[in-house]
């Protein structure tokens, strides 16, 4: 028998296309929850028989009609799933609804099978995943690190392997925090692109639900099977889902250094500078903002309104159950029953304010990069202080919801201590597929294992043909709009190996330089671009290159061979030398 492969949609959908069964994939999901001997993961879990029921009753696979055919997902327990306790992590709230939220409805729609309910900071309320009355998630990577919250549960099921993906939400940096603290991705969608109906809310003018997966590429299918807009929710907004593609050269606003918040976590902010430098080296420019608005539109969450907010989602049940709340969960919500309408006007009018403010900084970039939390708490230090640790985990995180940007969290790496390195790349509203496609790269680009189950990370997508470019190709330069035109996408900025010699070409309109390869040893490396054309567009390009220079082979620094740009050997005659400059950029700019 075909051995269950890892848990990522693709190897999943090559399994079932080749034969292997749901049911078997069912029985390894039970296995696994039996390995990870986690109890405090899980609220509520589907019985085995009755998943294999739903399974079969999926039919034949299809992944083109049902795009997540037999694909395990877990769902936070403040979302509705017809027949599995909702409880918010407070017994004495447990109700069993009779419906589907939409956003889990329309997953089932498209064949994914819910394995259970998964355990939170109550009411959603904490991005440390303690404050919960039943056993605390253990962090996958670090078991001495808080899982994150609110939805601990959700990213440790995720990152533990348990499920392929799992459902969240996200207020404050639920859906980003746990996922970063796990070495997973976590996916913020755009404000009301995901239905809230059948989720009970906690700022219901902020809530999103959030997706956690494995990889970038299976939070992104699953945002597009889900992303449709509902009547029923008022929020709801009809948000177009583009395709996941590797963006070329965009300038990304990170905090000025003087405005960076790391607490003391001198890995963390080793680790986030080495994140940009890894972006300056994928081709994108990293502009510098100043970050003391966004920090003040933060401090706004935990304040006047949004508190005022939580508390009204479950007024009824807080003033008659107030001793069935978490003991800090209690105190956040007493604490806004003192708060007035005018207090909730008051912080109206300061949002309005930063966000005019603010928004020309957004403007001025593509999209902006922050660590997905400033450093990592363990438990005792969050036992010590519960309210401030809870705060500065939000620290890049708060302000995303009041300010209607996107956001996805993407792990880049380790730190130097071995934990987990984790970004967030956020963006205007409705432009989720550039964040994503960013987070991918970047992810693929760091060859991280993916969670904590020993798996690996998959191979990219066959889908396109790498194309080397050394002259009037590369970004900003005259003829790159071809490649643009041809909707290629950026890859990397590299060199060749040390086999190359660089010539500036006559008689050429725009001027081009020629790239030729030389015996072992009288050669350098020449400054050059990768870029991804679809095998069609690869073949119109190719046709369309003007001799003297050719499509051939060309070897990288790294051994790596890729098509590219050479020049036939007649075009060097009284062609003069230019390898010393290094590439064509630095020539250019000499010359200039």
């Amino acid at each position: 028998m075909t051995p269950v492969p890892v848990f990522d949609i693709a190897a999943l959908h090559a399994y079932y296309a080749t034969g292997g069964s749901v049911e078997s994939v069912i029985d390894r999901v039970y296995a696994r929850i039996a390995e990870v001997a986690d109890p405090g993961i899980f609220l509520h879990l589907a019985d085995p028989a009755t998943l294999k029921a739903e399974a079969t009753a999926l039919g034949a696979f299809d992944p083109a009609a049902k795009p997540l055919w037999g694909i395990p997902f877990a769902v936070k327990d403040n979302i509705d799933v017809a027949g599995m306790p909702t409880t918010a992590a407070c017994p004495d709230y447990a109700r069993v609804p009779a419906a589907d939220a939409t956003v889990v409805a329309l997953l089932k729609d498209a064949g994914a099978l819910v394995v259970g309910k998964t355990n939170l900071d109550q009411f959603a309320t904490g991005l440390v995943g303690v404050r919960t009355p039943y056993p605390v998630p253990v962090n996958a990577i670090d078991p001495a690190l808080v899982p994150g919250g609110s939805s601990s549960g959700s990213a440790v099921a995720t990152a533990q392997g348990i499920v392929s993906f799992a459902l969240g939400t996200d207020t404050a940096g639920s859906g980003r925090v746990p996922a970063g603290l796990n070495n997973i991705v976590g996916l913020k969608p755009t404000f009301g692109a995901l239905s809230c109906t059948g989720v009970l809310p906690a700022c219901r003018t902020l809530d999103c639900v959030s997706i956690f997966a494995l990889t970038t590429d299976d939070a992104y299918r699953v945002f597009a099977a889900a992303a449709r807009p509902d009547p029923a929710d008022a929020y709801s907004r009809d948000i177009a889902v583009g395709a996941l593609a590797a963006p070329a050269a965009l300038a990304i606003g990170v905090p000025a250094p003087a405005d960076r918040r790391f607490f003391g976590d001198d890995a963390m902010a080793a680790g986030f500078g080495a994140t940009l430098d890894r972006l300056r080296t994928l081709g994108h420019r990293i502009v510098e903002l100043p970050f003391a608005d966004f920090y003040r539109v933060a401090d706004l969450l935990y304040e006047g309104a949004w508190v005022a907010e939580r508390y009204a989602a479950v007024r009824d049940f807080f003033d008659s159950h107030v001793d069935s709340f978490h003991p800090v969960t209690r105190r956040i919500y007493a604490g806004a029953k003192a708060l007035s309408a005018a207090d909730a006007f008051d912080g109206f009018y300061a949002l309005k304010d930063l966000k005019r403010r603010i928004e020309p900084l957004i403007a001025s970039v593509d999209l902006l990069c922050v660590p997905t939390a400033p450093r990592h708490f363990t438990r005792s230090e969050l036992n010590a202080e519960p309210i401030r640790e809870n705060s500065r985990l939000g620290t890049y995180t708060n302000f995303v919801n009041l300010l209607d940007l996107c956001g996805i969290a993407v792990p880049t790496g380790r730190r130097v201590d071995g934990r987990p390195m984790s970004v967030t790349l956020l963006a205007a509203a409705s432009r989720d597929g550039l964040t994503a496609g960013l987070a991918d790269l970047l992810h693929r680009n760091s060859g991280l294992a993916p969670g904590a189950a020993g798996w690996q990370q998959p191979a990219g997508k066959p889908d396109g043909i790498d194309l080397v470019v050394v002259g009037a190709h590369l970004r900003g330069m005259p003829l790159n709009r071809q490649l643009v035109d041809l909707g290629a996408t950026f890859v990397e900025a590299t060199r060749t190996s040390a086999s190359y010699r660089l010539y500036e070409l006559s008689g050429q309109s725009p001027a081009k330089p020629g790239l030729r390869r030389v015996a072992s040893g009288s050669g350098v490396g020449i400054e050059v671009e990768v870029w991804r054309l679809a095998p069609a567009a690869f073949g119109v390009f190719v046709d369309n290159v003007p001799p003297p220079l050719a499509i051939g082979n060309v070897e990288l620094e790294d051994g790596r061979t890729a098509k590219g740009f050479l020049t036939e050997p007649i075009a060097l005659d009284g062609a003069r030398d230019i390898s010393d400059f290094g590439g064509w950029r630095a020539f250019i700019a000499g010359r200039d």
